[in-house]
C-alpha cells in the first residue's frame, strides 16, 4: 500500500431530480512509474493508480483506465445526472493491489 494516499471528493449535498451536477475528485498519490532507481541503484517498483470508477446507487457513472504517464495526484472532474437521492461510491485501484474508496450522499428534492 502506498503511503500518504488520501482520496478527496466534492459532491453537492442536494440537487433537483434530473439535475446535472459537477463532481470533483482528487487522490493524493505519489505515483511511481517504475523507471526510476533508488540511491542504491535498485529500481523503484511501479505504483500508480491504474483505474478510477464512480457509481451512483450501484450503477456505473464513469470507469477510467489510467496509464503510467498519468500525473501525480490525479484529478477528475465530470458531470452526472441525479434522478433520485442516493450515494456515490468512488474507487481508485493501485498497481500494488490497494483499493481506495470514498462515498458521498446526495439528497434529491
Amino acid at each position: 500500500m502506498a503511503k500518504g494516499v488520501k482520496p478527496r471528493v466534492k459532491v453537492p449535498k442536494s440537487a433537483a431530480a434530473g439535475e446535472t451536477i459537477t463532481i470533483k475528485t482528487l487522490i493524493s498519490h505519489k505515483m511511481e512509474s517504475g523507471q526510476r532507481k533508488d540511491s542504491d541503484g535498485n529500481p523503484i517498483p511501479r505504483s500508480i493508480i491504474n483505474r478510477f470508477t464512480a457509481d451512483f446507487n450501484g450503477q456505473n457513472v464513469i470507469d477510467v483506465t489510467l496509464e503510467p504517464a498519468i500525473s501525480t495526484n490525479p484529478y477528475f472532474q465530470f458531470d452526472s445526472i441525479v434522478p433520485e437521492s442516493g450515494e456515490f461510491t468512488f474507487t481508485w485501484y493501485d498497481d500494488d493491489g490497494s483499493v481506495y474508496t470514498e462515498t458521498k450522499s446526495i439528497s434529491v428534492s
